[in-house]
Order: structure tokens, then C-alpha cells, then sequence
């Protein structure tokens, strides 16, 4: 039975858009692999996708440690199936001004948004290989667009999970492995302060995970919004530096 159901495997499922998109995929029909740092947190989130009919499993985990996602993956597809679908979404924010520049975090944030995502490619991608089969969806953000005041660190990361994903598409394509990148603004969650909190063109979760799931559904290549947000981070690039600095610096987050 479990190599007849597909299965999807989500990181950073324990709270926002991962929580979101793992009960989301499970109505949909999957068998769902949560994995994340808090155990109690995937535990809720597996009752719950369990009570309305749904199977899950629970792998704690941190992402930015390999050898640990490496097992993680095995446990999940030895207890579930091969995994059809990964879900790269854990991250964590950074705001750090310039007079407070701190190379360890930098490098945290570095290895839990960018090299987590690397590592679960790293442990599912020669099986979908082999089948022929699967698909690789990175959660990453307008702010890789371009630099942002007070965001190096998570700028950084997200453009180069961006960058990693761009190229991965490319030379899956004729792999039978489908590779969508999604770049949200700012969505309400834990990392952005969650209720009561106001940012530019907020977009509220459930509409959020239901654009998400669809991009899923869909196979497509990639996913910006919203386009508020996403028009001007595309163009920001074509912009003179000059010009690009003045508008930049007087963004506030």
C-alpha cells in the first residue's frame, strides 16, 4: 500500500506555512512525512491530519545538521513509502544591523534556510532519480530578490536557495522531476510576528497555503506574490544601483 500512495515529506512542519501546507497536501491525498525541531508541535500537527482520515509521520530534526537529515528521510520513507513531493520550507528570519554584524549568526542562518534545503535535496534525490519521478519545492521569499536593509543574513539565504533551485530545475528537466520555486512576501506567521502584526501587503496564511498548494498542484516553476511586493523586487534589478541604493534604503521592516 505504501508505494501506491503518494507520500510528501515537509520541513519545518510544525508551525506558518509548513503546518499549513502539510495538512493541506493530506487532504489532497497524501501520506505526509513533518519534520522539524519541535516534537510536541509535529505531534499536534500529525493528530490533527490523523483525526480527518489522513496518515503522517513525525521525524524531530534539525535541518541544518545533515547527518540527522539524512536519517530523518530513511525513517520517513522507511515508515510511509519513497517520497514524491519535498516541501523545503524550514527557515528562520535574521534582522541584524550593519553595526551589529555577527558571522555566526550569518553562518546559522546560512546553514538552517539555505544548507537545510540542500540536505533534504541531498537525501531524496537520487531515488527520485532512479524512478524517474518527484518533485522538489523550495519555500523561499521575495527577499532573495535583492539585498534589504538590516536582512544580509536572510537575503543571502534565500537568494541562494534560489539560486540552488533555478539550477536544479534546469538540469532535472528532462528527468521526469518537476522543481517549483515559491517566493512570498510577508505571510502572518510566528516569524513575522503573527497577529496584530503590520507589514507592507500582508497576506493572511490559509490564502497564502492555498496559492502555495495550487503552485504544487500545478507543477509550476515558480510562484511570487504577492505582486505588490513581487513586481517591484523583479524590477528592482533592472534599476541603475544608484537608483536601486535611494529606493533600498528607505524600505523599513
Amino acid at each position: 500500500m505504501a508505494g501506491e500512495r503518494r507520500v510528501a515529506l515537509v520541513t519545518g512542519a510544525s508551525s506558518g506555512i509548513g503546518r499549513g501546507l502539510a495538512i493541506r497536501l493530506a487532504q489532497d491525498g497524501y501520506a505526509v512525512g513533518l519534520l522539524a525541531r519541535r516534537a510536541r508541535h509535529l505531534r499536534e500537527v500529525a493528530a490533527e491530519i490523523e483525526g480527518c482520515g489522513g496518515s503522517a509521520s513525525v521525524h524531530r530534526c534539525d535541518v541544518a545538521e545533515r547527518e540527522k537529515v539524512l536519517d530523518a528521510v530513511q525513517d520517513c520513507e522507511a515508515e510511509l513509502g519513497p517520497v514524491d513531493l519535498l516541501v523545503a520550507n524550514a527557515g528562520m528570519g535574521s534582522h541584524m544591523p550593519v553595526e551589529e554584524l555577527n558571522g555566526d549568526e550569518i553562518e546559522l542562518v546560512m546553514r538552517v534556510n539555505f544548507l537545510g534545503a540542500v540536505h533534504t535535496v541531498d537525501a531524496l534525490l537520487p531515488t527520485m532519480l532512479s524512478r524517474g519521478s518527484g518533485h522538489l519545492v523550495a519555500v523561499a521569499s521575495l527577499a532573495g530578490y535583492c539585498g534589504l536593509p538590516r536582512r544580509s543574513a536572510y537575503c543571502a539565504s534565500k537568494a541562494a536557495m534560489i539560486g540552488f533551485f533555478e539550477s536544479l530545475r534546469l538540469d532535472l528537466r528532462p528527468s521526469g522531476i518537476a522543481v517549483t520555486i515559491v517566493s512570498p512576501g510577508f505571510i502572518r506567521t510566528e516569524m513575522t510576528g503573527g497577529e496584530g502584526s503590520v507589514r507592507p501587503f500582508m497576506v493572511e496564511l490559509e490564502p497564502a497555503v492555498d496559492r502555495i498548494a495550487g503552485a504544487i498542484r500545478a507543477r509550476r516553476r515558480s510562484l511570487a506574490f504577492p505582486w505588490q511586493m513581487a513586481l517591484p523586487a523583479t524590477l528592482a534589478r533592472s534599476l541603475p544601483p544608484a537608483l536601486f541604493d535611494f529606493v533600498a534604503r528607505r524600505i523599513r521592516h
